[in-house]
Parts: structure tokens; C-alpha cells; sequence
């Protein structure tokens, strides 16, 4: 079965603030593993905030779209529960 936008949406706009591990497409064979909570859900993206003694960064945003087509893997920490296009 299919997702759609809308479906991820909700199951993210559902699970904000909680605890996720993220898996990224990073280019180039490169696939980039964080760890942060879900911060907040716009129409077109969502923010997670990331665990500042692993990572440089203090946020990033992705797309639903890149959820949807597999760029960005999210599973919740707290419920294993993977979010994916699938």
C-alpha cells in the first residue's frame, strides 16, 4: 500500500515531539545517520532538531516528498515505528 503527502503528514504532524532516528540520502553513495526530535510540521516541510554533542548542525528540514520517495527515513525511537514512502 501506497502513502501519500498527506498520509506522512499526519503521521508527523501526530508524533511531533518525540525522539527519531533519521536516515538520509546524503549524494554520492553517502547516507547520513542522526538522531533528534521532531521539532515542527509547516505545509510544505518539517524541522527536526538535532542532539548537539554528535552533530554540527542544530536543525534540518526536509520535505515530505523526500519522505515519499525515500531520500529521508525516520523511525521513532520510542515506538519503532518507520515512516517511509512504502
Amino acid at each position: 500500500m501506497g502513502k501519500t503527502i498527506v498520509d506522512i503528514r499526519q503521521i508527523l504532524e501526530s508524533n511531533v515531539g518525540k525522539r527519531l532516528s533519521l536516515r538520509a540520502n546524503g549524494g554520492r553513495r553517502k547516507t547520513i545517520e542522526r538522531m533528534g526530535t521532531l521539532e515542527e510540521t509547516y505545509p510544505a516541510v518539517f524541522i527536526i532538531k538535532l542532539d548537539q554533542d554528535t552533530n554540527a548542525f542544530e536543525r534540518v528540514s526536509y520535505s515530505y516528498a523526500d519522505v515519499l520517495t525515500e531520500t529521508v527515513e525516520l523511525t521513532f525511537i520510542e515506538e519503532s515505528q518507520v515512516v517511509s514512502g512504502q
